[in-house]
């Protein structure tokens, strides 16, 4: 697989970013906390060098939160303030404006010092498609300012967003790098809908994240899909093969049949896709941190 997906309206971000960064105190970057490194930009540490950055691990509420824990020191260690989050429920992002003060709070004093007293700080939401950006801003400025949706692109020019006197948003549109070298952050990224799924084969999509949860998370696969336990892979069953025998497993579970009385697979991935996504199978995290 090797997946492409890089519209003419990415490119115009990027250069819009780089342009903003003059205009902004610090760097906000949110990604997926249950696929830390996948729902990053590779590009945004070379484009943002230099200012001052907070990440956001936002959906921690649907991660591990072990793990969590782990990927914020991760990140620590790299000069990167850190702050969990739910946008949804708007769990963590009371702490967001504290947050950004404790980290400028130098930069904030020498601009009393030199009479800049009320001056807002101005920060750049950064990040790929689809990680909760504009959920995000809505619940830190209290109203819905920012359009948000389920799908990625919702998002598309840039706007300033007034939390309060003190903290001024600057939103953009998500942002992602040109091509996927590596088959498993594509994959992860279309698991939790952060690439469309019109572009890739969503059985196909199903019968890999079938074997995933199969593999490092059998016992919430079983319990969410009523099995008395899950099949043992075959040697000769590649990922697609073995996943394809799981979806057709739990369709069956579930009563999915089509004409003919096969079982419907491309439903079942369907559905399978929703219900991760929507955290219902339980929490867990999709990469585990280098030091693990």
């Amino acid at each position: 697989m090797n997946i492409q997906w890089y519209p003419g309206h990415m490119t115009k971000t990027r250069r819009q970013i780089e342009a903003d960064l003059k205009n902004v105190d610090i760097v906000v970057e949110i990604i997926d906390a249950r696929i830390p490194i996948s729902s990053r930009n590779p590009d945004i540490d070379a484009i943002c060098a230099g200012k001052p950055r907070l990440v956001i691990l936002n959906r921690a509420d649907q991660a591990d939160p072990a793990q969590n824990k782990a990927w914020g020191e991760w990140f620590r260690k790299r000069g990167c303030s850190v702050l969990e989050t739910d946008a949804k429920t708007g769990k963590g992002v009371g702490q967001f404006s504290a947050v950004v003060q404790n980290v400028l709070k130098d930069q904030i004093a020498r601009w009393q010092e030199r009479g800049l007293v009320g001056r807002p700080v101005r920060a750049m939401i950064v990040g790929v498609p689809n990680v909760g950006k504009s959920t995000f801003i809505n619940k830190v400025a209290k109203r819905k300012t920012a359009k948000a949706g389920d799908r990625p692109g919702v998002t598309r020019g840039k706007q300033w967003v007034t939390v309060d006197r003190g903290l001024e948003l600057l939103d953009t549109p998500g942002i992602l790098w040109p091509k996927f070298e590596d088959e498993e952050i594509g994959l992860r990224l279309a698991f939790t809908g952060a690439v469309k799924d019109e572009i890739m084969d969503v059985e196909t999509l199903g019968c890999h994240l079938m074997t995933f949860l199969a593999t490092y998370y059998p016992d919430a696969l079983a319990a969410g899909y009523k099995l008395p336990a899950v099949p043992q892979r075959e040697e000769e069953e590649n990922d697609v093969a073995y996943g394809y025998r799981l979806l057709e497993t739990c369709a069956q579970k579930r009563g999915m049949r089509i004409s003919g009385g096969e079982f419907d697979t491309e439903r079942m991935a369907r559905v399978l896709l929703d219900e991760y996504r929507g955290g219902k199978l339980g929490r867990f995290t999709l990469e585990q941190t280098q030091e693990n």
